[in-house]
């Protein structure tokens, strides 16, 4: 488990199958992304590829939650998501982030993705990659902020997406 100021990163448990459906089958959340809201079923799915990082590698996505309500406001973290975008991404851990709509603007991406690397960075130091939609400037700051750059543009499920890197060297 990781404490911010304001957030508690720890791995997704069965609890934060509700708060993600309500996320990723919101239309709103996926206005930056043109892919389509997820049935409850592909949540199911996604949650389950998620506590199974954890078990397979020591490491994932964790499961944002806000101090204040205890409420699931998202996630982050690092994955291995077979994304089939060849030799310069897919052997290398993805970097991920998504909150709410309802909690999207306050400085929380940036916060939760910050503590996340840092706790990546300490223990498995080296290269990661994301994928971001071009026309997702908030997301392209996030990982800015962290250091990322871009190396090129591919189709992902039909969308065109650029992808980054990032370099972490130790001291």
């Amino acid at each position: 488990m990781i404490e911010t100021p304001h957030l508690i990163l720890r791995p997704h448990t069965l609890e934060d199958y509700e708060g993600m459906t309500a996320m990723f089958g919101d239309p709103d959340f996926f206005r930056l992304s043109g892919i389509s809201p997820q049935s409850r079923e592909e949540v199911w799915h996604r949650l389950l590829r998620y506590t199974g990082h954890w078990t397979v590698f020591g490491w994932g996505l964790f499961a944002i939650i806000d101090k204040t309500s205890g409420q699931f406001i998202g996630e982050t973290g690092l994955a291995d998501f077979h994304r089939g975008l060849g030799d310069t991404f897919d052997p290398f851990p993805e970097a991920a982030w998504a909150l709410m709509p309802s909690v999207q603007g306050k400085g929380y991406a940036l916060e939760a993705v910050t503590a996340a690397h840092a706790w990546f960075d300490a223990n498995r130091p080296q290269r990661t990659v994301c994928i971001i939609d071009p026309i997702n400037k908030p997301s392209q700051k996030v990982a800015a902020a962290l250091g990322y750059v871009a190396f090129g543009d591919t189709i992902y499920k039909g969308h065109k997406v650029t992808m980054y890197e990032r370099s972490t060297r130790l001291a």
